[in-house]
């Protein structure tokens, strides 16, 4: 049960997958400490170091899920170290191994190791979440992408584009997000086994001077961990440079988040377009008509602290004093967790939305013709050349006319009238209804919009989904509250 009367990190108690949380549970840590002790005695044992024998590796094997944590909380506190604190608790389950356990190792070997283990297993949980909410945005693209809607530039109407043309950006983001954790899961790499400063002095020892057991031994430690590659060089521990480029890349995901979330609010304010709104939800204690965007509103704030993390890890890997310091421990502890809990956060939020955003076809169609007028000027001085008249008075003509009815608008609250001004005047040769004519198909103004949507999706996204097909679906919400 929780403890109501001490502090909760929102993060656990509101925000985040149980999956991610057990990749930085008390749990998953210790137990893969264990697995790294279970590794190095096992590949000591394999490569002839008579100091470790089968029966002591299948010992720690049958005991590694078995943790005295109160035992190790104690040993801890009287000797202030938690992995010699850890190896403690570990001997007193495994005594027939207790002599081996850790043995030639430094602290960061299980450290290290287990922190990379970590982040491989939350980047898959990362890109699945990324790889749905592709999905969804690429199923809405195609439902939408033929429906004229209003751009934007600078805030202010712009010529039209489509639904589905609009979020084909954001698919653009997300793939390349996508792209860029494919390229990290290649980058992280196992410590392995390297001694205190990365030199296997130790292990040189051990190994009676054999440099080949010993590089054998690096490997064979991280291939037992489930790596396919290692650092080949390292301090005490692993380049923190892996670390600030991780945080860029979960950075780069809470950007194209709250791109769309913020375009989602404004869409809201509009009326022409929603995220999800349960039947039951309350938009406000006071103002019961409220339907605020409240998912989206929260992606933001997620992302804004998200954004802000990876300035900290670069400081980090700045200040790795030669070999190590250890200032990178206590930072790290916080934000390494927290970069991918917002992150999946994050994503199990823009999941939710994309997974029945709500449009509304004659709001659109209202703002879309309110604008139509301006947006038909162009069109409009083409087809009075047509009719011999002079390209340069049309525009004076139109130009004036167009900012009369612009004022009318925004000093009187008056309707557009463009179209109704140009016709009473003697000069354009178009009567009301011929110029009406001239806009009543306004997904002429759309361009290529529909076309470049199909193509997109099609050429571009439906690969990238087919190559991921395996993890479409069976996303958990994080929409606790």
């Amino acid at each position: 049960m929780t403890d109501r009367s001490i502090y909760q990190e929102p993060l656990v108690s509101r925000y985040t997958s149980q999956a991610m949380q057990h990749l930085f549970s008390e749990q998953f840590k210790f137990t893969t400490w264990r697995r790294c002790w279970v590794a190095l005695a096992e590949a000591q044992h394999e490569l002839g170091l008579k100091l470790v024998t089968r029966e002591m590796v299948n010992e720690l094997k049958r005991h590694i899920d078995e943790i005295d944590y109160g035992l190790a909380a104690a040993k801890e506190k009287e000797i202030r170290h938690d992995v010699m604190a850890h190896v403690f608790a570990y001997g007193q389950k495994c005594p027939g191994a207790e002599p081996i356990i850790h043995l030639g190792a430094t602290s960061q070997f299980v450290v290290c190791n287990t922190d990379l283990i970590v982040q491989k297993e939350a980047l898959k949980l990362v890109k699945k979440a990324l790889v749905n909410v592709i999905y969804n945005l690429s199923e809405f693209c195609g439902s939408y992408a033929g429906l004229p809607t209003l751009g934007f530039t600078h805030y202010q109407p712009a010529q039209p584009t489509t639904v589905g043309k609009r979020n084909t950006l954001y698919i653009q983001d997300l793939i390349m997000d996508l792209e860029y954790i494919e390229n990290l899961e290649k980058q992280v790499k196992a410590r392995g086994a390297k001694g205190t400063v990365g030199t296997q002095a130790t292990f040189l020892e051990l190994f009676e001077g054999d440099h080949d057991k010993v590089r054998k031994l690096d490997r064979l430690v991280s291939a037992k961990l489930g790596f396919e590659s290692i650092f080949e060089v390292t301090g005490q521990t692993y380049p923190r440079k892996l670390d600030m480029k991780t945080a860029e890349t979960l950075s780069g995901i809470g950007a194209s988040a709250h791109k769309f979330a913020v375009d989602m609010r404004l869409l809201s304010n509009l009326k022409v377009q929603e995220e999800p709104f349960a039947q039951k939800q309350v938009g406000s204690s006071a103002m019961a008509y409220k339907r605020n965007p409240m998912r989206s509103e929260r992606l933001t704030g997620l992302a804004r602290k998200l954004l802000g993390l990876p300035a900290n890890f670069s400081a980090t890997s700045a200040n790795q004093w030669f070999e190590r310091t250890l200032d990178d421990s206590a930072i790290r502890r916080m934000d390494m967790a927290q970069a991918f809990l917002l992150t999946d956060a994050i994503l199990m939020l823009y999941v939710n939305i994309t997974s029945d955003i709500i449009v509304y076809p004659k709001q659109i169609d209202k703002y879309l013709r309110e604008e139509l007028p301006f947006m038909s000027t162009e069109k409009i001085l083409m087809a009075c050349v047509e009719r011999g008249k002079s390209r340069q008075e049309m525009h004076e003509v139109i130009r004036d006319h167009s900012i009369a009815a612009g004022l009318a608008v925004k000093q009187k609250g008056s309707r557009n009238d463009l179209l109704e001004r140009l016709a009473s005047d003697s000069r354009v040769p178009f009567e009301i209804n011929e110029l009406n004519g001239l806009i009543e198909n306004y997904t002429q103004f759309t361009g290529r919009a529909e076309q470049q949507t199909h193509e997109y999706l099609n050429e571009t996204v439906s690969p990238v989904l087919e190559k991921h097909r395996d993890l479409i679906g069976n996303i958990e919400s994080s929409l606790k509250v």
